[in-house]
């Protein structure tokens, strides 16, 4: 960035850093701990498929990838907005292998060149009164923010604010609260 940028009140957008993903078992601790929050074994990517045949061999190889293991096939899915979702499921409930395979399917459609259609990615608990709760990475932040969704175009601000003070000390919080997206209808919450 120049002096020109500077100037005009222009910044460089962040770096996705998809490494932070290796937090969220951490962050489940402090969660578990802190507010007997249970991780569902659920988690999912969320972005933009292109045309052509390049996206849709690099979607196809993620998919087979993940689905090589013994647990339960991928679930593909598009959204009413035009944006698709892989589901993955742990049956074992495992963080650390669910955020594994979050990352491969992250880190392989950014190599692939298509970081630029990547929009989040989130791993699901639900809160001691049994109610959804996400930690959503935004991939084009680089920072996590809490989303619970209470029904349809509804949720539930101060269990997210809650979230995020046990959260705070593991992985990167969105600190603008105008970027907490909600992403209604997301598959698995």
């Amino acid at each position: 960035m120049g002096l020109w940028d500077s100037l005009m009140g222009r910044s460089k957008p962040v770096q996705a850093n998809l490494d932070v993903l290796f937090g969220v078992p951490q962050a489940a601790l402090s969660l578990q701990a802190g507010g007997d929050f249970v991780p569902t074994g659920v988690g999912a990517v969320c972005y933009r498929a292109n045309e052509g045949a390049a996206f849709s061999a690099a979607q196809s190889d993620v998919q087979e990838l993940l689905d090589a293991g013994n647990g339960p096939k991928v679930e593909r899915s598009d959204d009413s907005f035009g944006f698709t979702w892989l589901l993955d499921r742990q049956d074992d409930l495992d963080v650390s292998e669910l955020v594994t395979e979050l990352h491969a399917v992250n880190t392989a459609l950014q190599d692939n060149g298509f970081g630029q259609s990547l929009l989040c990615s989130y791993v699901g608990f639900r809160s001691p009164t049994g109610a959804p709760v996400a930690l959503v990475y935004l991939y084009k932040r680089g920072t996590f923010y809490p989303f619970a969704p209470t029904g349809p175009d509804r949720r539930d601000n101060v269990l997210e604010l809650q979230v995020r003070g046990l959260i705070a000390d593991d992985v990167p919080v969105e600190p603008e609260l105008g970027r907490w997206l909600a992403i209604f209808g997301a598959p698995g919450l």
